[in-house]
């Protein structure tokens, strides 16, 4: 062989070995899943079961928000409003990024994660629109009437209290502020709600150290309350509420007829915001099993769950009897009596001895 043509097929063979580097260096070609459409692959009742509302209802959400989340381009095969707001809903039906995954709609988990933020972002922002205390008189008298009706309690217009939503711990200095005295991480929220379990106030910032008085006594309710805004009408609370004129809390030793009565009446028709966390809790699960991402985003998903509950509750958009009971059987310690109360006591006698005795 001569030397020429020994050069050649040393070049040769550096060339091939150069471009094998380069083919092995190349970045592999995207893949696009196929993504499968459940408005079309489930009928209504299998639709409902899987994303807790029915395909009207859901349409009338992709009305409200769907061009908020929108891509403004279909580069890269990007998400429709459906697809967003779907795994959004799945997410709070089950409370996992991997049943998400599993779902047949075959997104990437990172994916999941930005769309549950950017959608909870906009149901919460609904909060206005279907989140509202009664502000005039007719719908104050439309409330007391129906709260009369359970148990003969006269003006009543909301029942209060708190329900802890389980969190991850939030990885800085003020993790342990979140512990409550339950032992593990949550926030601590505040829901007022009517005799048919709509949610008229809901606070949800608090950590799950804080006391559920402290809450109220920090809440734009208890100003208007406290402004005289709603004239003589009561809430009613458990007894982790200071006893107050606007504020009615059980009797801790009732004694009398009358004072059992009334013990009676109030209890029963505070009830209603119990089941109203049941409810929710049930209707939504991701809020029993607990939430696992930024606390903004926890946040905005309780307030999303919050607007989502009254949606289906004014479409009458009922839960799937085939579920499992989740009710939250949280219990509130009793608080004894303290100065402050006085006149939240004076008013409870007066309401015991004038209409309960």
């Amino acid at each position: 062989m001569s030397l020429t043509s020994a050069s050649s097929s040393s070049d040769e063979s550096d060339d091939n070995n150069m471009l094998f580097d380069i083919l092995i260096n190349l970045p592999s070609p995207r893949r696009f899943r196929v993504r499968s459409n459940p408005l079309e692959d489930y009928d209504d009742f299998d639709f409902k079961i899987r994303f807790r509302l029915s395909k009207e209802t859901f349409m009338i959400l992709l009305h409200m928000i769907g061009e908020n989340i929108e891509h403004k381009t279909l580069r890269n095969f990007s998400l429709s409003a459906e697809v967003q707001i779907l795994i959004a809903l799945r997410y709070y039906a089950t409370g996992t990024f991997q049943a998400v995954l599993g779902d047949h709609i075959h997104v990437h988990k990172a994916t999941v994660c930005r769309i549950v933020k950017r959608v909870s972002l906009q149901i919460a922002q609904l909060r206005p629109q279907y989140i509202q205390f009664p502000n005039n008189t007719v719908q104050l008298q439309q409330i007391q009437a129906r709260f009369y009706k359970l148990h003969g309690f006269p003006r009543v217009i909301g029942a209060i209290d708190c329900t802890h939503i389980r969190i991850q711990s939030p990885k800085n200095d003020i993790g342990e502020k979140f512990r409550n005295r339950k032992g593990y991480f949550s926030l601590n929220i505040q829901a007022i709600c009517d005799s048919q379990l709509k949610i008229m106030n809901i606070v949800a910032r608090w950590p799950g150290s804080v006391h559920d008085s402290t809450i109220f006594d920090n809440s734009f309710i208890r100003a208007k309350f406290e402004n005289n805004e709603f004239g003589n009408k009561f809430l009613l609370g458990d007894g982790g509420y200071p006893c107050r004129s606007y504020l009615l809390t059980p009797l801790l030793n009732p004694r009398t007829d009358a004072e059992r009565k009334y013990q009676k009446a109030q209890i029963g028709t505070r009830n209603v915001v119990e089941r109203l966390f049941g409810v929710w809790k049930r209707r939504f699960p991701v809020l029993a099993i607990g939430i696992r991402t930024k606390l903004s985003t926890t946040m905005n998903t309780i307030v999303a769950t919050a607007v989502l509950y009254n949606i289906l509750l004014l479409q009458k958009d009922e839960i799937p009897l085939e579920e499992d009971n989740l009710v939250d059987n949280e219990l509130f310690e009793e608080l004894p009596s303290i100065p402050t109360r006085q006149l939240g006591n004076a008013a409870r006698s007066n309401l015991i001895n004038h209409v309960f005795s």
